[in-house]
C-alpha cells in the first residue's frame, strides 16, 4: 500500500473506532450493550494503534478474572 492509502485507512479506522468508543462510554449510563461495544471499538482501534492494543489486553485479562 502507498504512503497516503496507509493514512487514509488509519484516518479512517480512528474516527469510526473513537466514534464507537464514545458510544460504549455512553452506554455505560445510558441503556445499551457497553460490555459489548466498549470491546469491540478497542478491537478495531486495535488494529492500527499501540496503545489500544494494549488496553485491550488488559481489558480481557480483567474479563478473564472475573469469570
Amino acid at each position: 500500500m502507498n504512503k497516503t492509502v496507509r493514512q487514509i485507512r488509519r484516518i479512517a479506522v480512528a474516527v469510526f473506532g473513537f466514534t464507537l468508543l464514545l458510544a460504549g462510554v455512553a452506554m455505560l449510563v445510558l441503556p445499551g450493550p457497553a460490555i459489548i461495544v466498549i470491546p469491540l471499538a478497542l478491537t478495531i482501534l486495535a488494529t492500527e494503534f499501540l496503545w489500544a492494543r494494549r488496553l485491550l489486553e488488559k481489558v480481557k485479562g480483567k474479563m478473564k478474572r472475573k469469570r
